[in-house]
């Protein structure tokens, strides 16, 4: 967390003061949203198969962080492809992900991953 916060220049109490954020809405330090966004590449990569060629990042479609993950959870994703669509390069893989921390019955971040596959 802080490590992002020096490099996005993002150095919000919440993030980086353990004091303040504790007398804070979320009780505690917790991850900036765009943190928990830029993982779901690393956590999709962990699950997705194989592909002979490369795999671009198209973007993203709409992206909410519904809950906050306070410093030091575990989170997860799940992954559904929800389109694949033929492009001249390859394909276009639309990909509905679902970021969920451990012991909370709500997401802390949804999204849908756009990907190229790119062949050649």
């Amino acid at each position: 967390i802080d490590a992002f916060a020096i490099a996005t220049e993002d150095r919000q109490s919440i993030h980086v003061d353990p004091e303040a954020a504790g007398a804070g809405p979320f009780g505690t330090t917790v991850a900036h949203g765009f943190l928990t966004l830029s993982l779901i590449v690393h956590l999709w990569n962990q699950v997705a198969p194989p592909h002979d060629g490369v795999t671009v990042n198209y973007g993203l479609n709409r992206v909410r962080f519904p809950a906050p993950v306070p410093a030091g959870s575990s989170i997860r994703a799940r992954f559904r492809v929800d389109d694949v669509e033929e492009v001249s390069a390859g394909r276009r893989v639309t990909v509905a992900v679902e970021v969920d921390l451990d012991g909370s019955d709500r997401p802390v971040c949804v999204a849908e991953l756009v990907l190229l596959f790119l062949v050649g």
